[in-house]
């Protein structure tokens, strides 16, 4: 089937911040491409001069700050959170500048309070600094767009990634992984436990860096996606046999989750973190019944100029307390049924291309143009993938610039 071709949105300006579509019942579509192969080879020699730039810089930086380790556990942590503050800037960068995104952002009551549009016209959100986050995979974007939801809140920086072993050895990317202290397993829970258990440990140490007379402990979200893949024609064959094998249920739109990771995370995390908080994540574009990754890859989002019309987020939340942790059985059979109401929530996108929305009249939109005051009335925020301001990249450099600096003053370079 050909892809049918809509127009692309822009990114909001100064001059089209207006232009951001009202909210509407049509069902999906798909977006056209919109680069060939010249326009796609120029792109990829930018976006990889530019990103390779950032992240040599970024590698160099966590080097010059890895001793504080041996000084000081607190500095070094805040250290590298600033370093993974600084890549998630290019990420972010690069999605505005090439992959504009937009985003249409709504949850259920438990989230109420805690979605906005911001003074600039940006998604804002308000989770707690401590939370276990879950959510389908869809395509390999997915982590990159919830890790700018952690820029909308401040988190970006204490964002903790459980992925697979394999992504560890990419030259550079996988060493700054390492040092941001994300989570690497081999998908063989002999190996993997230790391994896991060891990072939950340091996820729960506590630190004394505030003024506070009580330790606190160190913010931190936890990012895991249960299903383990993305979802795909094979992934999807693969699940359907094994859930039949286990009498588990088949759905539509969703891989079966594997609970023993999650469940494990939960129970040594039980008591540092109250809330687990649940993303439903869906691609405006490809039709019902068709599978996402034929139609966005990381070359077809930002190479090819095909971004998904829209990236549609529905949230909500639970209390860790009143989550099964004690019988495995009993937690997999919660888990199963909270992704049996998410595929029931792909099944509502599907028919109208929205999901349904709790937050009517909650969300503040005052200074907003008149389209997204449209949307929070709605209960929805809608908002590009943006930074608040092009200046947040210099904090890239910043500790480059200064050791240069220092060097060229105690050498007494002209």
């Amino acid at each position: 089937m050909e892809p049918a071709e809509v127009r692309q949105r822009k990114p909001p300006t100064a001059k089209n911040t207006g232009e951001l579509q009202q909210l509407s019942t049509k069902p999906p579509s798909e977006p056209r491409l919109k680069h060939g192969i010249p326009m796609q080879i120029l792109r990829s020699i930018l976006l990889i001069t530019w990103v390779d730039c950032c992240i040599v810089v970024i590698c160099v930086t966590q080097l010059i700050g890895a001793p504080l380790y041996l000084i000081n556990k607190y500095w070094y942590y805040s250290y590298m959170a600033y370093t993974k503050q600084c890549f998630s800037l290019v990420l972010t960068a690069i999605t505005e500048w090439i992959s504009p995104t937009l985003f249409r952002v709504s949850g259920d009551a438990s989230v109420r309070g805690q979605i906005h549009i911001s003074k600039d016209g940006m998604l804002e959100t308000r989770f707690p600094e401590r939370l276990v986050l879950i959510s389908n995979h869809q395509v390999y974007t997915d982590w990159i767009y919830l890790w700018w939801v952690a820029y909308t809140n401040q988190m970006h920086g204490r964002i903790f990634i459980i992925l697979k072993e394999s992504l560890k050895y990419i030259p550079l990317v996988g060493t700054g992984m390492m040092f941001y202290g994300f989570i690497f397993m081999a998908r063989k829970w002999t190996s993997d436990k230790p391994r896991l258990q060891h990072r939950l440990e340091k996820l729960k140490t506590k630190y004394t860096g505030s003024n506070s007379a009580r330790p606190q402990y160190d913010p931190m979200w936890l990012l895991i996606f249960p299903e383990g893949t993305n979802l795909s024609i094979n992934t999807k064959g693969r699940s359907d046999v094994w859930g039949k094998k286990q009498g588990l249920p088949s759905f539509n739109h969703m891989i079966l989750p594997r609970s023993t990771g999650l469940f494990y995370c939960l129970q040594q995390l039980r008591g540092t973190v109250d809330w687990v908080y649940d993303c439903t994540m869906a691609y405006e574009g490809p039709p019902k019944g068709s599978y996402p990754d034929k139609y966005f890859t990381l070359r077809s989002t930002y190479l090819q100029g095909r971004p998904p019309t829209s990236v549609n987020m529905h949230w909500r939340r639970f209390q860790v307390s009143k989550i099964p942790l004690d019988d495995q059985k009993e937690f997999e059979q919660w888990l199963t049924a909270r992704w049996a109401e998410k595929d029931e929530l792909m099944d509502q996108y599907f028919e109208t291309g929205r999901f349904p929305s709790d937050l009517a009249g909650t969300i503040k939109a005052d200074h907003a143009v008149d389209a997204q005051q449209a949307a929070a009335s709605a209960g929805y925020v809608e908002s590009y993938a943006r930074l608040h301001h092009w200046s947040e990249l210099g904090l890239i450099f910043v500790v480059l610039v200064t050791v240069a600096c220092i060097c060229k003053s105690l050498t007494g370079w002209q």
